[in-house]
This record gives structure tokens, sequence and C-alpha cells, in this order.
């Protein structure tokens, strides 16, 4: 390994290492985001630009190290800059540090990975390689596999760079609306779950069926070719 990939990884263990001895998931809780947002309103009235840029260098450090909080992150985003910018910022920010996670596994994790996800990753891994930009909107779009476990696995495929930035920005536009919305009204909200209910789900599924039309008639056009 050369000095640079490992002079990366030292940093991220590093990171990792601090965020959990340092016991930072404390402040990704509702609790900690309903106690703060008049402090962070008021923060963001005054240092504007310094605000948005502070958040979505933690949300982009969050995602890029797979570490708990993005729920909470796209809540405060909608708590603090409201439902439009904050969908915005969020989602942003989620695709940057998604894009880095890819960077790093495909270039630095990847035998790691390998052997700790590898039986989890095949079936993602395969998808990926033959139905690219379809499939990831899927993925992204309808929660059966976690967000980091997506990006883990891109970073295993040929997957282009340019696919995977796309379909992941497209991807979490719905979901990142949702939660940035939820988030603007804050005082509803209880638990995570009032913003993810089954219908919310539902939607996501469908949007995300509808992801995969053009891969489910490419498939039966095979079948179909096959049997004549």
């Amino acid at each position: 390994m050369s000095g640079k990939k490992i002079a990366i990884a030292l940093a991220v263990i590093a990171a990792l290492v601090l965020f959990f001895s340092l016991d930072l998931g404390r402040f990704f809780t509702l609790e900690a985001l309903k106690e703060n947002r008049q402090g962070l309103l008021g923060y963001y009235s005054d240092h504007r630009l310094a605000m948005v840029a502070g958040f979505m260098a933690i949300y982009i450090v969050q995602t890029a190290l797979s570490l708990p909080g993005a729920a909470i992150l796209s809540l405060a985003a909608g708590a603090i800059f409201g439902a439009v910018i904050g969908t915005v910022c969020a989602v942003i920010a989620a695709t940057l540090g998604a894009t880095l996670s890819l960077l790093v596994t495909r270039y630095l994790l990847r035998d790691a990975v390998l052997n700790r996800f590898g039986p989890k990753l095949e079936l993602i891994n395969r998808e990926l390689e033959e139905r690219g930009l379809n499939y990831l909107l899927f993925l992204r779009l309808v929660p059966v596999f976690p967000f980091f476990l997506i990006n883990l696995a891109a970073g295993l495929t040929r997957l282009p760079l340019r696919t995977f930035v796309i379909g992941t920005l497209v991807g979490i536009i719905p979901g990142g609306f949702v939660y940035c919305n939820a988030g603007a009204s804050l005082a509803t909200i209880t638990s995570l779950g009032d913003v993810a209910s089954p219908r919310v789900l539902g939607s996501f599924a469908l949007l995300g069926l509808f992801a995969l039309v053009p891969v489910l008639y490419g498939k039966m056009k095979k079948a179909g070719a096959r049997d004549q």
C-alpha cells in the first residue's frame, strides 16, 4: 500500500475513533436537535454562509464515513434552512459524501470490504454492473438496503462514477424532501417513525418500481428472444 493510501486510511480510522470515543453521536438525536434548534436558527440568522458550509461539511463527513445520524441531519436541514433550501443542501451533501465513500472503497478498502461484506454485496454488485443507472435509482428510492451498503457495493463494481453521482443525486431527492419538509415542522415529530411511515415508504417503493420498468422490459424481451 502506498504512502498516500496509508495516510488516508489513518485519517479515516482517526475520525472514527474520535467520533465514538467522544460520543459525538449524542448530538445526532431528535432530542438534541429540538433542544438546540433555536440556537442553530440564531446562528444561521447571523452567519448564513458559514452555517450552510459547516452543515454541509458535517453531512459530507457523516456520509463518507458511514456514521449514524443521516436522518437527523436531514431533519436539521429542514428545521434550520426550510424545506426547499434544506433539501438542496442535504441532497448535495449526501451525494458528495456517498461519492467519497465510493472512491475510498474503490481505491483503498476494496479487499477489506469484500472480506467483511462480500456475501451481502454479491446481489447488489451483479445488478449494478449489469443494470447501472436504473438499478441504482431503484436502490436509492426503495429502502431495501442501507444507504452506506449501496455506496460500498458500488465501489466494488465498474459502475462509472458519473452514473453513480447522477443516480444518487436524483434517487435521494424524494426521501430528502420528505425528511427536510418534516424538519420544517419539527415540533410535530416525536420519533423518526413519524417521518418514515408505511405510506411514505410505499410511495418510495412505487417510484422505485417505475425506475425498474426499463430493466424488467429488457429481461422480458431477452426471455422472449430465447424462447423463439
